[in-house]
């Protein structure tokens, strides 16, 4: 991928900042039972290295550049769950306001507000990173700028 895009973060045991929140959300899409609570505990772990284990990875129950493009799912508008939830989760944590109410609801369904906002990130970064392509449809590589944080403050 193009140097445009933040790399893929790496997130391990312990962590409780961004993105641990997408990260629980997109195991749960992925059919992993694990709390969406921020916390990357034991349980996390257990389902990383499970998911790792799956699809041949190095199973270290470590998340970054090779276990990300194979944990993130495509969605766009109509779709529903977790994967979803992931984005949404994504602009909640952007949600400068305080004040939730403001934000993006993080309902698991992608409709038009959900759509709306994908399109005006992608946007935000196409004229830096002309890899990003406006279409609403969160792709590996708006998943990448997503849970990299580009755009955040």
């Amino acid at each position: 991928m193009s140097d445009h895009i933040s790399a893929w973060p790496v997130v391990r045991s312990g962590d409780e900042a961004h993105p641990v929140r997408t990260l629980q959300d997109l195991l749960r899409a992925r059919g992993h039972s694990v709390a969406v609570d921020g916390v990357f505990g034991p349980a996390t772990e257990t389902a990383v290295r499970a998911f790792q284990a799956d699809h041949h990875l190095t199973v270290d129950g470590v998340v970054g550049p090779q276990t990300w493009p194979a944990l993130v799912v495509t969605v766009r508008r109509g779709d529903q769950g977790d994967a979803v939830r992931g984005v949404q989760e994504e602009f909640a944590f952007r949600n400068l306001s305080g004040d939730p109410s403001k934000g993006l609801a993080v309902d698991g369904i992608f409709g038009p507000q959900t759509e709306a906002a994908v399109r005006a990130f992608q946007q935000a970064l196409h004229t830096d990173a002309p890899e990003v392509t406006v279409d609403g449809i969160v792709g590996p590589v708006t998943w990448r700028a997503l849970v990299s944080g580009m755009l955040s403050f």
